[in-house]
């Protein structure tokens, strides 16, 4: 019996053909619009018996396989008897440029299109066209080449020749993956307390094409409660790949190590990590010009073989196994990645990849979406990193900037670029003496400058493409950034202007990221959020994009109300208290560290009010040993902050961190490693203006605008503090809240259920 491969025209064709360096210096492509209107406009001129965008289908075999060969056509031309195969392509380079050879993918695509056709109306030959068309000028060139039916089978049997291989291995894996997933286990002796539901309501979603809404506590094994089922889920037939999504390093390690846990299992699979390519990065600089990268300079060359030794030899594909093998190959450890992650059962990357318009892996995920589910864990992370990859600020300094150093040198760039700083100049104007103003709809004008710009720039980088200068490449992609953000915009977005001492700042900020995120997960099958923390659910729900078929659920903490005592200590930590608070916060560690030994983390609402403490406590001459998280810390630094934390230890440590950073989150100090946290306050992000502008935003759609700006993603920070303490069913210490805040009624009923029967400390 043969394997079956469904298989399109274009990831064929560019398997083979794909040859060269990684593009180097500035690239442009034509937009999808763009292309799009060019291709309608040339065919809009076909005859009454041309046909346009057909689809082709072919069964194709070679060795054990049988392939299905899919694509679309851009046009059948009928001339004088002659069936012409017309591939249209939009180009931004001149025209003058490309000649018969330039593109052999774009032959190749042609090609498989008339071996189709002529199989199907048993043709002896075809005529091939490639019709390329200049963007900006509306230029066109055409090449031709008749091949006879025996030319074009001989073409198909060598690009299946070529692809085979990889074929072949991808279809032995999905075997052996889809044998060892239907004799997978569950990797512990028993469920724990509350895994079992969530598990359970993981995959009835994921059959059920749904999305699922989870506060899954610390300590039930939340990670591996949501792999486990998506993965046999796979096993079912459900879907064909998972995209597992954290927003930092240490959860994506998690999911690493679970992964670890099933392959000891006997799981067999292919798990790619995307690492952020200025971290991967072999080189110094992150510059991807064959020139002064060995690493880009014929990457396409090599690429394939890389490809291929990989996936023969490796299962669990991380960050060292990518340098490993891209050192190995010489070819680019972030562009490797990104194409082993296409061979993929499961792919563990940022939020960024999935949901960012300005990065992502939007056509390798189009091509198998419905099969596909996002599993999206810490979700609490993407409300505001989704605003922040759907809002866009640019200012009025690059212009002015640009309008002086292009003078004389290129006139379109310091043309377009004065007359957008004048566009600035009259926003600054509307602003009167106020500082800022804010306003629901966008700059229309400052748009249409914008555009202008956008196009001089993309001109001048295209003919300059290696010697492009950082000053005029920075703001093109800011531009195009703002530009896009723009084409997104709705009710849920405002624009604020903002003067900044000698610069004006003009933002296009969204408010309300849900039906964004709900745009960028569409198609997908499933989608399961998931976090520890994901309450007030309601909250979440709003950010997040519920949708009324959509599922909830909340697992109450496994731990016993026992293993944690919480003390609340009534001080006032609001700004204008803050220098009164910091002898009271002092003598509250001394004296609970005085009948309490061991380690200790203790968080803080900004750096600033962390490190007045941390001095005032070294004054003291405390018999204690103390670190501080310092800003910008690499991972070595962090490595060395956690590793301090040893069991019991001698003499009682004291680690001063910040509320929100990289201590407060997805760090797992098990046993004595931890035996209490303190949290310095309620969490509230600082006031200012875009707080207040969310603020207002909510309360005129009914909700409580203080709560969703600040209230509850403060809140939140402390949730997550606090669960640095019990990881485990033998972990036990002390939480104490600092702030008197926490007696009011509302933070009362925020608090965890095995947080409330707490003690209040005397001042």
């Amino acid at each position: 019996m043969q394997d079956k491969v469904k298989l399109s025209v274009r990831s064929l064709v560019e398997y083979v053909y794909r040859s060269g360096s990684i593009e180097t210096g500035f690239r442009t492509a034509v937009s999808l619009s763009e292309g799009t209107r060019i291709h309608q406009r040339i065919q809009k001129r076909y005859g009454e018996d041309d046909q346009k965008e057909v689809h082709f289908s072919a069964a194709l075999f070679y060795g054990n396989l049988e392939f299905t060969l899919e694509g679309r056509c851009d046009g059948i031309l009928l001339r004088n008897n002659e069936r012409i195969i017309d591939e249209i392509k939009s180009v931004s380079r001149p025209i003058n440029e490309i000649n018969e050879d330039t593109y052999p993918v774009h032959w190749a695509q042609a090609k498989c299109y008339a071996f189709m056709y002529a199989l199907d109306h048993h043709l002896k030959k075809m005529t091939v066209q490639l019709t390329y068309v200049q963007c900006d000028t509306n230029e066109e060139k055409r090449f031709r080449q008749i091949l006879s039916f025996e030319k074009l089978e001989q073409f198909i049997q060598e690009l299946l020749n070529s692809y085979a291989p990889y074929a072949e291995m991808k279809m032995m894996h999905k075997k052996n993956m889809m044998k060892s997933i239907q004799d997978l286990i569950f990797p512990f002796p028993n469920y724990r307390e509350g895994q079992r539901k969530f598990a359970g309501a993981v995959y009835k979603t994921i059959a059920e094409g749904k999305s699922l809404y989870a506060n899954a506590p610390t300590g039930i094994g939340k990670t591996i409660s949501a792999l486990f089922p998506a993965i046999k889920a796979i096993g079912e037939g459900e879907i064909h790949r998972i995209f597992y999504l954290t927003a930092k390093t240490i959860t994506r390690q998690a999911a690493e190590e679970a992964i670890k846990l099933l392959t000891q299992s006997g799981l067999n699979h292919k798990t790619v990590t995307i690492t952020a390519k200025d971290k991967i990065c072999f080189k110094e600089e992150t510059n991807c010009q064959k020139e002064y990268c060995e690493f880009a300079h014929g990457y396409y060359d090599r690429i394939n073989g890389a490809i291929l030794d990989l996936l023969a030899n490796e299962n669990l594909i991380d960050r060292k196994t990518v340098e490993k093998y891209a050192l190995k190959h010489r070819v680019c450890p972030f562009e490797f990645s990104l194409d082993a992650a296409y061979a993929g059962d499961f792919i563990i990357c940022d939020y960024n990849y999935i949901f960012d318009p300005r990065v992502s892996l939007r056509r390798f995920i189009e091509e198998d979406k419905k099969k596909s589910i996002l599993l999206i864990d810490e979700a609490h992370n993407l409300v505001d990193r989704a605003r922040e990859m759907y809002s866009a600020t640019l200012d009025k300094s690059s212009f002015l900037q640009l309008s002086r150093s292009y003078k004389g040198r290129d006139e379109d760039i310091q043309q377009s670029a004065k007359r957008t700083n004048q566009a600035f100049i009259a926003l600054k104007k509307k602003t009167g003496d106020q500082q800022v103003i804010a306003e629901k709809d966008y700059p229309d004008e400052l748009l249409q400058e914008l555009q202008v710009f956008s196009a001089c720039a993309e001109k001048y980088l295209t003919r300059n493409k290696y010697e492009a200068e950082d000053e005029l490449l920075d703001t093109y992609f800011a531009v195009q950034s703002f530009i896009r953000i723009s084409q997104l915009y709705d009710e849920r977005f405002i624009t604020y202007m903002q003067k900044q001492r000698n610069d004006f700042r003009i933002k296009l900020f969204c408010l309300d990221p849900s039906h964004q995120l709900n745009q960028a997960r569409k198609g997908f099958k499933s989608t399961i959020f998931f976090s520890a923390t994901l309450k007030p659910f309601n909250f979440y729900k709003d950010m997040l994009g519920f949708k009324e078929d959509d599922y909830t659920l909340s697992i109450p903490s496994p731990f016993s109300i026992e293993q944690t005592q919480v003390y609340i200590q009534p001080l006032s930590t609001r700004f204008r208290d803050r220098g009164q608070s910091i002898e009271p916060i002092v003598n509250t560690i001394k004296v609970m560290l005085k009948e309490n030994t061991g380690n200790y983390l203790i968080f803080f609402p900004s750096y600033q009010y962390m490190e007045e403490v941390y001095r005032r406590f070294l004054d003291e001459d405390l018999p204690f040993r103390s670190i501080i998280q310092r800003t910008g810390m690499d991972e070595k630094e962090r490595e060395a902050f956690l590793a301090a934390f040893v069991p019991n230890a001698e003499k009682t440590l004291l680690g001063f961190a910040v509320m929100g950073g990289i201590f407060s989150e997805g760090v797992d100090l098990q046993g004595d490693r931890i035996n209490g946290v303190f949290v310095v306050g309620v969490g509230l992000p600082q006031l200012g203006l875009e707080r207040d502008l969310m603020k207002k935003y909510f309360h005129q759609k009914d909700k409580n605008g203080y709560d969703y700006a600040y209230t509850y993603p403060g809140m939140n920070k402390v949730l997550q503090a606090g669960g640095r303490l019990i990881r485990s069913e033998t972990d036990s210490g002390i939480i104490v809240l600092i702030d008197d805040r926490y007696l009011h009624t509302k933070y009362q009923e925020l608090l965890p259920q095995e947080w409330k029967d707490f003690k209040v400390l005397k001042r």
